[in-house]
């Protein structure tokens, strides 16, 4: 009988970051959020996380964020807001930032969603992140795509959505993941923080985003 003389490691448990209900998002890797509530859902995140948050927006938009909304969420002071000039520097600032590992939570409010070979770059930018983070004693970061509609940017590790009900609570749908199936729930708000409960994937009406104009 053959002697085994190599063993495949077994897979280690790679960090993940909070989301809203006791789900979670793996962090080193780049997820897409999309629909009318997409900011809202970034803002919840926010909210379940540590550390600075570098929000990249485009500036040649009128419609802002608005970092006092998000108080019902998050201390608005943990942000670093950056507005850029010009499309390419959205994904290239995002780059540069998940690659320095400095904030474990870098956002990008894109117009359109990007294609498949731009998510590749941000994949492996949030991988060098996560060696520069280790170094550093801090969390891989983690990278959220805000796309508008029904999003579509290629080669993310999730998607997900987020919009309100017309009881008005929150509708979120995991439309797609890697590793999981989709999938939809309820969220509700509680004194301990927030409940996730299993809702039929239907679609709910749209919400106000947190912005200003």
């Amino acid at each position: 009988m053959p002697t085994r003389l190599l063993a495949r490691p077994a897979l280690l448990a790679r960090p993940t970051q909070p989301l809203p209900g006791g789900l979670a998002l793996v962090r080193g890797r780049v997820h897409e959020f999309c629909g009318p509530a997409r900011r809202t859902l970034a803002a919840m995140v926010l909210g379940e996380s540590t550390g600075a948050v570098i929000w990249i927006s485009p500036g040649w938009q009128a419609e802002r964020l608005f970092p006092d909304g998000l108080r019902d969420f998050a201390e608005p002071g943990r942000l670093i807001l950056a507005s850029v000039r010009h499309p390419e520097d959205l994904l290239w600032v995002m780059e540069e930032a998940l690659r320095s590992g400095a904030a474990p939570l870098v956002v990008a409010d894109l117009p359109n969603p990007p294609g498949l070979t731009p998510v590749r770059r941000l994949h492996l930018a949030t991988e060098a992140g996560a060696e520069a983070a280790r170094h550093a004693a801090r969390l891989p970061p983690l990278g959220l795509l805000l796309t508008p509609g029904a999003g579509g940017a290629q080669g993310v590790e999730s998607r997900w959505s987020l919009a309100c009900t017309p009881a008005g609570g929150w509708h979120l749908t995991r439309l797609r993941a890697r590793l999981e199936p989709p999938a939809a729930w309820r969220l509700q708000r509680e004194d301990r923080g927030w409940l996730a409960l299993a809702a039929p994937a239907a679609a709910p009406r749209d919400a106000a985003t947190i912005t200003a104009t």
